[in-house]
């Protein structure tokens, strides 16, 4: 009879992870489920499965609860591994066991499942309470019998997801709360509230500003610990000698810093176990762009949780998204401040208008008083009733715009002295625009006034109207230049519907939205004059929104512009107190005369020519000619929109010059290009085409380039200068001027034109003559280089025929066969001085420089004249130091030793001739010293230069290119060549060649 053996552990739980090995070595039979065999079936499969099974599970069986576990269940109880194998979980567990304990305990009483997501257990698993988290199922463990023997638990750790969520909340939050926050003080407050409803991730907080000068931080906003404590002091000073300070310091400088250990200072209780808090974490920051931090952000750090990668990636987002909302914050003050400082300026702006415009009114009057007493005066000249009426325009016109400016800054004020009546609108606008049917008659246009009757009278203020009326009709005016002008008044539904049209230039799109803001004018568009402050329309809008109406505007570039302006009917929109009020002031109404006289001058603009010319009589264009022997006058072209100031540069310039006048700079431009002036003075901005414009067109042109242009402009100051002058203007002078300043600086500009030109004549001059040079030193090369060949072919044919004659014949001419091989020597040396100068001066001399005993190149030279120099009667003596070897080239230093040498012979009356090589305070030094004729100081300066000799006026022969070949040769190797010598004293020539590179051998 056999009897069944159970199996071993070995053989029952297979398997290679450690927790099989730990499972299979444990002493089982110490434990109060006893020895492996006595197990039953049932609890061996459910350790088999657990043990094989890769999700986290736990088997606690029996009344003791002695727990087994698999190697993914090790990591959750971390350290409290691998020793709780095998005991009561009870005590694996102590910390954790009052949330758990239930549900273990229901399980294996009741035999009821149970699932709990997320439940938040204290763990002692790695040396410290940790808050973790845990989905977490325990089910009832049968026995053999069908009874409950313990329980099987399944858990998945999320306690990263459970901080992920909950830290992203936090984040969320602040970005809300900071979103609608207008000022740093309410967004500080609404950071930290933010923060407060999160204290398990942030058990404090501190936001500590930086000061602006940047030597303080000031708490501005706490959570979690009372300002002014030992960690929380209200401001601290960033000197790096105070020990409080430092840690903010390194946080400003370098980062993050950590402090721990701080229990007995912080005294505060967090986390969700309510341990003591001793760490916290100091954070810059960041400013915006690479500008310094704004502070520094200080938070309390969980008790229950490890700072680990999470939490330092979660508090650099935390103390970034308080950065962002702090510069927001921030840039939003800013942007305050600024709009707070320009509507302060505004206001200032809109005073002083007010006031100035007063101030102006009395010297206006003053001015304009008597200008009209003078001109009723029968007696005044008619050249003097011109320039009086001159004045009494302008005047006229300054006055306007004073009043345009006093009642801007009265709308701007809200102090507008309006008085509102009832008034037959249809008349009052009907005689309003027929002040106007003159001038613009006068200028071609047809105009068109149709004022039908209106149902009942409308209130309005009168003298608002009329302003109303008179700027659009000028303004209709002023861009119109063919067609026609068209004014009509309708009664609509409860208004009254006021038209200006004009066939004009049009107004392009993009400038639509800012045609009623003040000082805009559009740019660039075609006009009968460039003059104007940009506050007419603007000042038309201000005045229809008092009587509570508005104003519109329809243009297409091209065809025209419509201006409407609707006024509602009846009271109720106007102000009751301002009905048929009485005035503050009743200035004298100017009606529409400063108006008139300045359109009147628009419409004499159109029947000019484009140019016109002025000339003195006897004199200009006409003449030609002053006299029979003087100069023609100069011409100068003046550009300028405005007809006075055209008129008047006119006669102050005549006198002097033949004056040539256009309405706009595309005029200008096309006189300039036809017929050239001598001058262009012209405005700034003009119609058609500026005065920017125009001097660019000039100077791009080649034919008109050179033109001295002038520029005339009312805007002062050093920018309006430098702006001008840059663009590149020749001079540019401010209104107003006078006319000896005018005519100071016109012949001054005319001047420097004329010495520019003589400047130039005198370059082309000098260009000539270094290309006529050029072609000589080009001529030079290439006759040398040909005329080697043939003296080559000579001199081989002089060698033949000595070896092919005999000894008797040989003897017989030897004599003059020498003579010709000397000449051909000094021809073929001749040449090669010629190709040596080519090149010196073509700059396309070539050193081949190589190691070269200096002493020895010196001997050669020496020895090779030697003979021939003796058979003149002349001794040569050679005084050399030891071997001096450096990077020189051979060939040319033995050149300049030649015509050294040469020269000592040729000019050294016989007498002995001195060469010394040696090396002497840090040079090499070559002398040549003869006791010839000498040089004068004069001739010294000069000897070196080309075609030059030592004595001039007499014949020594050659070329007088030696020394100037020299001079190049030696410079070229970067030393100097002197000579020192007196009349009848001989003279020494010292080389000097530069010691670097050179090497004594």
């Amino acid at each position: 009879m056999s009897q069944d053996v159970p199996p071993a552990p070995e053989a029952l739980f297979t398997g290679s992870s450690q927790m099989h090995a730990l499972v299979r070595a444990h002493d089982w039979a110490s434990t109060p489920v006893g020895p492996v065999a006595s197990w039953p079936t049932s609890l061996k499969v459910l350790v088999k499965t657990l043990l094989g099974s890769r999700y986290p599970m736990i088997l606690t069986w029996g009344p003791q609860l002695s727990q087994f576990y698999n190697d993914a269940y090790s990591a959750v109880i971390g350290d409290k591994h691998p020793g709780a194998l095998g005991t009561d979980i009870r005590g694996t567990l102590a910390e954790a066991w009052d949330a758990l304990g239930p549900l273990v305990m229901e399980a294996m009483t009741t035999g009821a499942a149970s699932w709990v997501p997320a439940l938040m257990l204290l763990l002692e698993r790695s040396g410290y309470r940790e808050e973790s988290y845990f989905d977490v199922s325990h089910a009832p463990a049968y026995d053999d019998t069908g009874a409950i023997g313990g329980m099987l638990a399944v858990c998945a750790e999320v306690t990263q997801q459970v901080l992920s969520g909950r830290r992203m909340r936090l984040l969320r939050d602040l970005s809300a709360r900071a979103s609608d926050t207008r000022s740093v003080t309410k967004t500080c407050r609404d950071l930290m509230s933010a923060m407060a409803e999160h204290p398990l991730d942030v058990p404090f907080a501190l936001l500590y500003l930086r000061s602006a000068e940047g030597r303080t931080l000031t708490l501005s906003g706490s959570v979690g610990v009372a300002p002014g404590g030992p960690l929380s002091p209200e401001s601290v000073a960033l000197d790096p000698a105070l020990p409080e300070a430092a840690p903010f310091l390194r946080a400003l400088e370098g980062g993050p810093v950590r402090r721990d250990g701080l229990e007995a200072l912080l005294s505060l209780r967090g986390g969700p176990f309510g341990d003591a808090v001793g760490s916290l974490l100091l954070q810059p920051l960041a400013g915006a762009g690479s500008s310094a931090p704004l502070g520094v952000l200080v938070t309390g750090l969980s008790p229950n949780r490890a700072f680990d990668e999470g939490s330092a990636s979660f508090f650099e987002l935390l103390a970034a998204q308080v950065a962002v909302a702090l510069r927001n914050a921030r840039a939003y003050e800013e942007e305050r401040q600024r709009a707070e400082q320009l509507a302060e300026l505004d206001r200032a702006k809109t005073a002083f208008f007010h006031n100035i415009s007063h101030e102006f009114r009395t010297p206006l009057t003053l001015m304009m008083g008597p200008l009209e007493d003078v001109l009723a005066q029968a007696q005044v000249t008619e050249a003097a009733r011109r320039d009086l009426e001159v004045v009494h325009r302008n005047a006229g016109r300054l006055l306007r715009l004073v009043n345009t400016l006093l009642d801007f800054s009265r709308l701007e004020a809200g102090r507008s002295d309006s008085r509102f009546e009832p008034i037959d609108l249809a008349a009052l606008t009907q005689d309003l625009a027929s002040n106007f049917r003159s001038a613009v008659e006068r200028t071609g246009l047809g105009f068109t006034v149709d004022c039908a009757p209106l149902p009942e009278p409308v209130y309005v203020d009168p003298r608002m109207w009329e302003k109303v009326v008179f700027n659009l009709l000028s303004n209709a005016l002023k861009f119109t230049f063919a067609g026609s002008i068209a004014v009509r008044l309708t009664a609509g539904d409860g208004d009254v519907v006021l038209r200006v049209s004009d066939t004009g230039t049009g107004i392009p799109a993009g400038e639509l939205p800012h045609l009623f803001e003040r000082f805009h004018r559009v740019r660039n568009a075609r006009s009968r004059t460039h003059e104007g402050t940009g506050i007419g329309l603007a000042l038309v809008r201000e005045l229809v929104a008092l009587h509570g109406g508005d104003v519109r505007v329809e243009s297409r570039e091209g065809e025209g512009t419509t201006f409407t302006v609707h006024l509602p009917r009846g009271l109720g929109h106007l102000p009751s107190e301002r009905i048929l009020a009485p005035r503050e002031e009743e200035p004298p109404s100017q009606g529409a005369r400063p108006f008139l006289q300045e359109v009147e001058r628009w419409a004499d603009v159109e029947p000019e020519p484009p140019v016109t010319t002025v000339s003195v009589p006897g004199v200009g264009a006409e003449s030609g000619m002053k006299s029979g022997a003087e100069a023609p006058r100069q011409r100068v072209l003046v550009a300028d929109d405005n007809v006075d100031m055209r008129e008047y540069v006119a006669r102050v310039l005549s006198p002097s010059f033949d004056v040539m006048l256009a309405a706009d700079g595309q005029s200008a431009l096309d006189a300039a290009r036809a017929n050239p002036p001598d001058l262009v003075l012209t405005d700034v901005m003009m119609p058609r085409l500026g005065g920017f414009g125009l001097l660019r067109a000039l100077r791009e042109s080649p034919a008109t380039r050179a033109i001295p242009v002038v520029m005339l402009s009312a805007r002062a100051g050093e920018e309006a200068a430098v702006e001008g002058l840059e663009a590149g203007a020749d001079d540019y002078l401010v209104k107003p001027f006078s006319a000896r300043e005018l005519v100071a600086r016109v012949r001054s500009m005319l001047e420097l034109a004329r010495m520019r030109r003589d400047s130039l004549r005198q370059e082309l001059v000098a260009a000539s003559l270094r290309e006529r040079l050029q072609a000589r030193d080009d001529f030079l090369a290439v006759a040398s280089h040909e005329l080697k060949t043939p003296l080559a072919a000579f001199r081989l044919h002089l060698e033949r025929l000595e070896r092919g004659l005999g000894d008797e014949a040989r003897n017989r001419v030897q004599s003059p066969l020498a003579s010709a091989g000397r000449q051909v020597q000094r021809l073929h040396a001749l040449m090669e001085t010629l190709l040596d100068v080519s090149q010196l001066t073509t700059g396309r001399l070539a050193l081949d420089l190589n190691d070269v005993d200096l002493t020895t190149v010196v001997g050669d030279a020496v020895a090779r004249l030697r003979d021939e120099v003796e058979r003149l009667g002349v001794k040569v003596t050679l005084e050399a130091a030891a071997p001096l070897v450096g990077r020189y080239d051979r060939l040319r230093i033995d050149q300049v030793v030649t015509n050294l040498l040469a020269n000592a012979a040729k000019y050294g009356q016989g007498r002995p001739i001195e060469v010394r090589v040696a090396a002497q305070e840090g040079t090499a030094r070559v002398t040549v010293r003869d006791e010839g004729i000498g040089i004068s100081a004069e001739d010294r300066a000069r000897i070196f230069e080309r075609f030059e000799r030592a004595v001039p006026g007499r014949n020594y022969g050659g070329l007088g290119l030696g020394l100037w070949i020299a001079r190049q040769v030696v410079e070229a190797h970067g030393g100097r060549i002197s000579v020192d010598s007196a009349p009848g004293a001989g003279a020494t020539f010292v080389v000097e060649l530069p010691l670097e590179g050179l090497k004594a051998a």
